[in-house]
């Protein structure tokens, strides 16, 4: 399989016409990307801070930094699944590497992310939230996370190419996914004997690594950095074995 990053300019493309339709029949565009997670966090301060009394300091920002987490993952996972079908026409006629497709819709998730950074600032100014050094440590953590989400991406895309079904599926399990990672609750309400369901979700890790820096002002500790960058290259090294295994079939299947 040909190195992706040899075809830069396609990627750039790719990502810009993705940035471009997913919200070209929109009123106010790229604000939703700001907007959204902006919304979904009052719905869950309003539901879990004031309703089920959640002993959380800031909750808007301990919420708000695990919305963008998730919704960077989540949406660049499904993208990254309909990637190689949306692009069936290049894909069969352009002789360029297939993974510059799932590449590009990540990258552009992650620059979603970066848009969607604006408000969690605002709202760490308008809630006196501290602002410490260890914010500069961001880049980092975000850095892990689209290590990570690429190469579950770079598994998925031809799964999802080769079986329609794995979308629907895949849509059910980040549900779920959703529900076992500390996204918007505290680790401490879940009971005894359940912890290691949550303990031991490596997109847990990943969020943690993400929200440490924001919310607790702080670099993660050095133990559960390893642990995160571990599970980040494995997975970006077995999604790049199992895309190159599968390239050769996609075009007849797309």
């Amino acid at each position: 399989m040909a190195n992706p990053l040899h075809f830069s300019d396609l990627v750039v493309y790719l990502v810009l016409r993705d940035l471009k339709v997913r919200y070209r029949r929109s009123t106010i565009g790229f604000a939703w990307t700001m907007l959204q997670p902006l919304l979904m966090m009052l719905v869950l301060q309003l539901v879990f801070a004031n309703i089920f009394r959640f002993e959380i300091d800031n909750y808007a920002v301990y919420a708000l930094s695990g919305i963008l987490f998730w919704n960077s993952f989540s949406q660049s996972i499904v993208t990254s699944m309909n990637s190689l079908r949306a692009n069936a026409g290049l894909v069969t006629k352009l002789p360029v590497p297939k993974a510059v497709f799932p590449l590009a819709t990540v990258i552009a998730g992650f620059v979603n992310l970066g848009f969607a950074l604006v408000p969690l600032f605002l709202i760490l100014l308008f809630t006196g939230h501290p602002i410490r050094p260890a914010l500069l440590f961001l880049p980092v953590a975000i850095l892990i996370a689209w290590t990570f989400t690429l190469g579950a991406g770079l598994v998925l895309s031809p799964l999802a190419a080769f079986f329609t079904d794995v979308v629907e599926l895949v849509n059910v399990l980040l549900v779920l996914a959703m529900y076992l990672t500390p996204v918007f609750y505290p680790m401490d309400i879940i009971p005894d004997r359940l912890q290691w369901v949550v303990r031991f979700n490596p997109l847990r890790s990943i969020l943690e690594v993400f929200r440490d820096p924001i919310y607790y002002g702080k670099i993660p500790p050095i133990s559960h950095l390893t642990v995160a960058v571990g599970i980040a290259v494995a997975a970006l090294a077995i999604g790049i074995w199992t895309f190159r295994r599968s390239s050769d079939r996609i075009a007849f299947y797309v």
